[in-house]
């Protein structure tokens, strides 16, 4: 296999679990303001990914995929207050278990991550390109 085709294939798998990395801290974010429900229900919980190694059978490359999705199991935070209509007898209402500069921590990592790959990726097609019109 072409070795440069094969740059291009790694790069795109790491901004594809970059992405889905990026969809799953957006989720949390968008969800850390949550709270239990008048009939019980949990707030929202923080999603977790993780990453695999997978490699390519045709080129044998290490790339990237997302391995799973799940719910950290952490406790959820509670915060006093009593007016809440979803708060228990002491006046404590659970709150999501995500932590907001944490995950804005992760959606650094994920677009510098994602960046170095595009720059890879952007650097593997120039020197194809290169390639293709020096044998021309």
């Amino acid at each position: 296999m072409d070795t440069l085709k094969s740059v291009l294939s790694v790069a795109a798998s790491g901004m594809r679990a970059q992405g889905e990395r990026l969809k799953v801290v957006s989720e949390n974010v968008a969800n850390a303001s949550s709270t239990g429900t008048t009939d019980g229900a949990d707030p929202y919980r923080r999603k977790i990914i993780s990453f695999q190694e997978m490699i390519d059978r045709d080129s044998g490359a290490s790339m990237v995929g997302v391995e799973s999705i799940r719910r950290d199991t952490a406790d959820f935070d509670l915060s006093y207050d009593p007016s809440h209509p979803a708060a228990d007898q002491d006046g404590f209402v659970k709150v999501s278990n995500v932590n907001t500069i944490l995950e804005m921590s992760n959606m650094r990592e994920a677009s510098r991550s994602y960046q170095a790959n595009l720059n890879m990726f952007e650097t593997g097609r120039t020197m194809r390109t290169q390639l293709l019109d020096l044998l021309k």
